[in-house]
C-alpha cells in the first residue's frame, strides 16, 4: 500500500467521521459512485462530483442521522481501500427508524477518489 493511498483513505475517514464535506478536495471531477440498489425516485450510479454532491444532499434532506460510526480504512493494494459505515436513522417523511450496515470500497487513481461502490443488503 502506498502513502498516497493511506493519506487519501485517512482523509476520507476523518471527513467522515466528522460529517465534513471532502468532494472538492478527495474526489476526481468525473468520480463515479455505484449504489448496492437505487432508492426511489433516485439513480443507482452518479457520475461526477455535483451528481454525487446531490446524492449527499437527498441523503441530508430525506434522512435524520441518529448516530454514525466509521471503521477503517482498509486498504488493498495501491488503488483501492474500504470502510465499514453504521447508522442509526429516521426516514423524515414516514419516521420509520433503521440501523444500517454498509460496506464501501474506495478506488483512487493520481491521488483522488475516481470510483466508490456501496454494498449492503437492500
Amino acid at each position: 500500500m502506498s502513502d498516497r493511498l493511506m493519506a487519501v483513505a485517512n482523509a476520507l475517514v476523518s471527513a467522515c467521521r466528522n460529517n465534513e464535506s471532502c468532494l472538492d478536495t478527495l474526489y476526481a471531477e468525473d468520480a463515479v459512485s455505484v449504489e448496492a440498489a437505487a432508492a426511489e425516485g433516485q439513480p443507482r450510479i452518479r457520475n461526477g462530483r455535483d451528481a454525487i454532491r446531490a446524492k449527499h444532499e437527498w441523503w441530508s434532506e430525506t434522512f435524520e442521522t441518529h448516530s454514525n460510526s466509521v471503521d477503517g480504512p482498509y486498504p488493498h493494494g495501491d488503488d483501492r481501500f474500504a470502510v465499514v459505515f453504521q447508522s442509526d436513522t429516521s426516514n423524515r417523511a414516514t419516521g420509520e427508524r433503521v440501523s444500517h450496515r454498509e460496506i464501501a470500497v474506495y478506488h483512487v487513481q493520481d491521488g483522488l477518489i475516481c470510483r466508490e461502490e456501496f454494498f449492503y443488503q437492500a
